[in-house]
């Protein structure tokens, strides 16, 4: 029998989750882990088949990972009836070089082919491409997007525009792998789509390490964390 264990914090949706889960899937053993130490060494047992960080807090779970698994990264695989796409980099201080999105997009490139899709790639900045001169920021943000666009087109076969700011015109073109320009930017659009507009989420997934770790938000809903945990119990048959 697999065994995934779950993080519980105070968000008690987690409780409700487990018991939906185990409804629907009886043969799976769900280990319930209160503390962020206990989780990170569930992450590190080999007889541990998949981890859910739940509603316990992200900061030292991430930092003492990333002790052992350095380039970890992560993107919020969001799904539903009208859209399907990971949206990347979602932790606050992840993706902040062009380099690292770069790294990032090749992860993200080969979850989706594991799961028999054809990546088509959206890279975002924080304006407009005319928008070139009105600050600093923003005219640094246009031009690494174009950089990291030319990197992708030279470094994969894969389907990539640069849609600078206009993330509405990337979800409804169906780019199922968008690049925001670094996690601040990315986690708000996260917490918009999903938080706020309950656009189905099945958490995110983790890359750079050799086990299988669904980050998720401590404010996620019941169905959030159901579907959290499916995605972990599916990836570990691929």
């Amino acid at each position: 029998m697999k065994t995934i264990a779950i993080g519980v914090g105070e968000n008690e949706n987690i409780i409700q989750a487990c018991h939906i889960f185990k409804e629907k899937h009886p043969k799976t053993n769900l280990k319930l882990i209160y503390r962020d130490k206990d989780l990170v060494k569930a992450v590190l047992d080999d007889k541990i088949d998949g981890v859910v960080r739940g509603s316990l807090p992200a900061s030292n779970i991430m930092k003492e990972l990333k002790e052992s698994y350095p380039d970890i990264s992560r993107a919020t695989y969001v799904n539903g009836d009208k859209y399907e796409f990971l949206l990347t980099p979602v932790g606050i201080d992840e993706g902040e070089t062009v380099e690292d999105r770069l790294e990032i997009v090749e992860h993200c490139i080969d979850f989706l082919k594991r799961l028999g899709k054809k990546p088509k790639i959206a890279v975002l900045a924080e304006g407009r491409e005319d928008d070139f001169g009105r600050g600093d920021e923003v005219s640094k943000s246009i031009t690494e997007s174009k950089r990291l666009t030319k990197l992708i087109e030279e470094k994969t076969s894969e389907e990539v525009k640069n849609y600078y700011i206009l993330v509405e015109k990337a979800i409804n073109d169906n780019c199922n792998i968008i690049i925001a320009p670094n996690g601040r930017v990315g986690n708000i659009i996260f917490r918009t789509l999903v938080l706020l507009n309950s656009w189905p989420s099945y958490g995110a997934v983790t890359f750079g390490m050799d086990k299988i770790y669904i980050d998720t938000s401590r404010d996620q809903s019941i169905e959030g964390y159901v579907r959290s945990l499916t995605l972990a119990n599916d990836l570990d048959q691929l």
